[in-house]
């Protein structure tokens, strides 16, 4: 990327070399499997990526908040007093969010200058959002020298999401950002906002990312539906046996027990209790470099959310089909909300450009070029040293 510092000083016309006074990082995150599970109460197997956003901070004289956007060259300003949420802000919104939160802490918040860059593929489900808000907090946390710990700061992200946006924040991807290694998958629980650690077995294996260019229309509202239907399935589930959540029964139940439910809400709720297994089943074969096994796992969730979950499209499941027909790819699998958008490929080094060609035939008979990416398993947010 850019040097942030010396785009921050030249906007801001700063001429001390110390400026800005903190530089922090966040990743950008891949879901593995898990996504599209029980609302509030999923599993995931997740992996930051070594794509980040960074945000720089320069206190200012006056109660100005200052926000640049360097790679939009983008700008916007607001104050403490009207510290809210604006359509017309777009990315400088979540900067918002880590201001409140410091301010609904009684702390000295006056003005301040932001620069922000990245490189997070954008709008394919990879959560540059929540890598601006977690980078922003891990820098104003350094810059007011506020004594917090990671669970509290992680805690305060989501009420303050919640506040300033009016709706629930994507609390696992604070958890991804803040809990990271690098070459380590994390097994995720939304309930708990636990993270356990996972050694990678793909350390010579890149994680391509194919952005499949499919428009997107009336996504927000089919997702709504089936978390509708996901409500219906645990609520039929627990007048015959009790239970909080999906994750406390087994297929059988839902054969034994759904049999008269309307087939939509089965197939659903059958993908959610079957991608739970799949989360911890996927958690043994990485602890026991069990790849194919691993591999398996993956194709069949990408199976499950074509033919149960049904958000999957025609030219994802042909990327995931050529990804199982190449060798030297370890699974593949679509991420992100779906109908259309992107697909993972866990892909050996020596094999990229192999896989590379294979996709070459995408373009002619979708009519769409589709964009590659190529990510490694990353590290946790932090705070730059100068």
């Amino acid at each position: 990327m850019l040097d942030i510092g010396l785009l921050h000083r030249k906007e801001y016309d700063i001429s001390d070399r110390s400026e800005p006074a903190v530089i922090a990082e966040a990743p950008g995150r891949v879901h593995f499997l898990g996504e599209h599970g029980e609302p509030g109460a999923g599993l995931y197997l997740s992996a930051a990526i070594d794509r980040r956003v960074q945000v720089a901070i320069s206190i200012r004289k006056d109660n100005s908040l200052r926000f640049y956007a360097a790679d939009l060259g983008e700008r916007k300003r607001t104050t403490l007093i009207n510290l809210k949420f604006k359509r017309e802000d777009r990315w400088a919104n979540y900067i918002k969010v880590a201001i409140h939160l410091f301010a609904e802490l009684g702390l000295p918040v006056k003005g301040f200058s932001f620069t922000i860059i990245g490189d997070i593929p954008q709008q394919v489900g990879l959560g540059s959002s929540s890598a601006i808000e977690l980078a922003s907090a891990v820098a104003l946390r350094n810059l007011l020298r506020v004594r917090i710990s990671d669970q509290e700061l992680l805690n305060r992200l989501i009420a303050a999401h919640a506040l300033f946006f009016g709706n629930n924040a994507d609390m696992v991807d604070y958890l991804i950002g803040l809990s990271a290694r690098k070459d380590q998958f994390l097994l995720l629980d939304e309930a708990s906002l636990e993270a356990e650690r996972i050694k990678s077995p793909f350390s010579r294996c890149k994680v391509i990312l194919v952005d499949s260019r499919v428009p997107r229309l009336g996504v927000e509202s089919e997702l709504n539906a089936r978390r509708e239907d996901i409500k219906a399935g645990l609520e039929l589930l627990s007048q015959s046996r009790e239970g909080a959540s999906l994750r406390e029964y087994a297929t059988s139940d839902l054969v034994d027990y759904m049999g008269h439910l309307l087939e939509e809400i089965r197939r659903r709720s059958m993908h959610v209790v079957q991608e739970i297994r799949r989360v911890y089943d996927a958690g043994d074969c990485l602890r026991c470099q069990d790849i194919p096994g691993f591999s398996k796992i993956i194709y069949h969730s990408h199976e499950s959310l074509r033919d149960l979950f049904e958000i999957s499209c025609p030219e994802t499941d042909w990327l995931v089909k050529r990804a199982q027909e190449t060798e030297g790819v370890f699974g593949s699998r679509m991420t992100g909300q779906g109908f259309g958008g992107c697909t993972y490929a866990l892909v050996k080094n020596d094999m990229v450009e192999e896989y590379k060609k294979r996709l070459e035939d995408y373009e002619r008979i979708f009519g769409f070029r589709p964009v590659i990416h190529e990510v490694r398993i990353g590290t946790a947010s932090r705070v730059v040293p100068k």
